[in-house]
């Protein structure tokens, strides 16, 4: 398999972690919307491929979107706050994160006004002296992983706003209980760093997923391969 499959420009198939070699194999899939069962989805493009050992890599991206958690940016009704706000972002090549008036008004609706203002405080006071991160240690998890459209999403979500998918881990022990013996990872990555969202047990290493994927192999354009399978190469 890993001779038919292709590294994503600019990254590498393999990487080695602790003297143990992985190799990261991405899996094209169509477009996903609301209307596709993310079970059946990975089911379908990665069953046949997988060996024993191997781990399933998710974008959670594509796991928010099964859900119904994008949203055309034209009906997401943007208050003077949310505008304010997003002004006030850090904008990173990685992604648009909250700084648009779309992500910003998703924020608030999802972790609430008063935790967003509270984060924002703390991140105005100590960003001045160096200390960054603050904001979205205070607002958490479901804040960090909005995102908003950016001119190398694949249309339609070009123009989409999107939360963080609902209960990441249980997604994750739905899609092993129909693979069979292989534990299943969603996965926040870009090219500034990893998240681990949801996992299908607790034994999964989350350290060593961080570790194999630092580099994000999924790419962090338009590649349209949300799945990735990871496989220890053993000499």
């Amino acid at each position: 398999m890993k001779k038919s499959i292709t590294a994503n420009k600019g990254k590498q198939l393999s990487t080695t972690v602790e003297g143990i070699e992985y190799v990261r194999l991405p899996i094209k899939t169509k477009v996903v919307t609301s209307k596709d069962d993310i079970v059946k989805l990975c089911i379908r493009k990665t069953k046949r491929h997988l060996k024993k050992g191997d781990i399933l890599f998710i974008s959670e991206k594509i796991v928010a979107i099964s859900q119904g958690r994008a949203y055309p940016i034209a009906k997401i009704e943007v208050s003077k706050l949310a505008h304010f706000l997003q002004s006030h972002v850090t904008k990173t090549p990685a992604g648009i994160g909250l700084g648009s008036p779309w992500t910003m008004q998703l924020a608030l609706n999802e972790v609430g006004i008063t935790r967003i203002l509270i984060a924002a405080g703390v991140a105005a006071i100590t960003k001045p002296l160096g200390i960054r991160g603050l904001f979205y240690h205070i607002a958490g998890r479901k804040a960090a992983a909005i995102d908003g459209p950016c001119a190398y999403t694949l249309p339609p979500f070009n123009k989409y706003a999107k939360l963080a998918p609902i209960n990441p881990s249980k997604v994750a022990r739905e899609i092993k209980a129909s693979l069979g013996d292989h534990d299943v990872v969603i996965i926040d990555a870009n090219d500034l760093g990893v998240e681990i969202l949801g996992v299908s047990h607790r034994k999964v290493d989350k350290k060593l997923c961080k570790a194999v994927f630092k580099d994000n192999p999924l790419g962090q354009e338009s590649q349209q391969t949300p799945l990735c399978i990871l496989r220890a190469i053993t000499v």
